[in-house]
């Protein structure tokens, strides 16, 4: 396959201009990367747990709460179509959210660390 590289008789997978496996290693537990990784997941896991039951809200109300899920707000629109159209508001939300979150914070760390890779290899 034309994406399967060589790689080196050390089995590093080191080459002119590529990082070495102990240069992955010590950036993984530098402070920074460290930094990077907590960025990362303060800002997705609880968006997803919240996203999680919120769906979840959705499917029981569905399933035990007909009597709700069926009342009428406006004309032939009840509550079951406004929160199902709440589920795709909220998921192109936190689409959005997260991509000017990763604009902001995590990608200029993970260039800082790319360069700095690319530097030292």
């Amino acid at each position: 396959m034309a994406t399967d590289a060589p790689q080196p008789p050390d089995g590093t997978g080191a080459g002119p201009g590529r990082p070495t496996t102990e240069l992955f290693a010590d950036v993984q537990r530098s402070a920074e990367f460290g930094e990077l990784r907590r960025a990362h997941r303060s800002f997705a896991f609880p968006l997803t747990v919240g996203f999680i039951a919120w769906y979840l809200l959705y499917v029981l109300l569905s399933s035990y709460a007909g009597g709700f899920m069926g009342t009428t707000v406006v004309g032939n629109i009840n509550v079951a179509l406004v929160l199902g159209l709440g589920q795709f508001l909220t998921t192109f939300l936190i689409a959005w959210f997260y991509s000017r979150h990763a604009a902001t914070r995590l990608d200029p760390k993970g260039a800082a660390i790319k360069s700095r890779m690319e530097e030292g290899s």
